[in-house]
């Protein structure tokens, strides 16, 4: 695990060092996808000829999925819940980076936006896979992104004591703090293996 000593003081309020960096680049992939996403939409409402350049193969292919009712579930683009919402979480590792502490509703707050939008991620990955049947690349990415966040900020605030009102951490909140790694990694490995399995014959070439 890593070192918590003097953190506080060198990145605001975090508990791990990597914390204010891992924000910022998950918000930076984030932002770029959403942003990537928009101009492809913008494009095909233009032109409905036009062929992004994620447009890979059958199955990894943004033009199939950036047309779909699950690509605009609220009325509007989804990239732009993106723009706004990752603006956000760089807006916030840059505080932390350059030592400003936030408050703990700030914190918690950045946590119930992340398990939104991790909710959201599911969601989405079940569109793709079971009824879509396509992967948008750039959405992958932004999948990436929110993931990290989520689990960053949620062992970020276990190992802060902000889920328990005598702020000290739990028995519950130790063993997500030590385990961010390990849940992180599980949950990108659950994915990969729900995308192998469902389009197997075609990684494995046999279509």
């Amino acid at each position: 695990m890593e070192s918590t000593q003097s953190t506080s003081t060198q990145y605001g309020s975090t508990q791990y060092r990597s914390t204010p960096w891992i924000l910022l680049f998950s918000g930076i992939i984030g932002l770029f996808a959403a942003f990537t996403l928009m101009q492809d939409k913008v494009a095909i409402l233009s032109d409905p000829n036009y062929v992004p350049s994620c447009n890979i193969n059958p199955v990894l292919s943004c033009g199939s999925v950036i047309v779909t009712d699950q690509a605009s579930i609220f009325g509007f683009a989804n990239p732009i819940i993106g723009l706004m919402t990752y603006s956000v979480v760089i807006a916030l590792a840059v505080l932390l980076i350059s030592r400003v502490v936030l408050p703990n509703w700030v914190w918690l707050g950045l946590n119930l936006g992340a398990l939104g939008g991790l909710a959201f991620v599911v969601w989405l990955i079940f569109q793709s896979l079971y009824v879509i049947e396509a992967l948008c690349p750039w959405c992958m990415v932004a999948w990436v992104g929110t993931i990290l966040i989520f689990w960053v900020t949620t062992a970020e605030n276990a190992q802060a004591g902000r889920f328990t009102r005598s702020g000290t951490p739990g028995v519950i909140s130790d063993v997500i703090s030590s385990l961010r790694w390990i849940l992180i990694g599980s949950t990108f490995l659950v994915i990969l293996a729900l995308i192998f399995i469902n389009w197997m014959d075609f990684w494995l070439g046999r279509t």
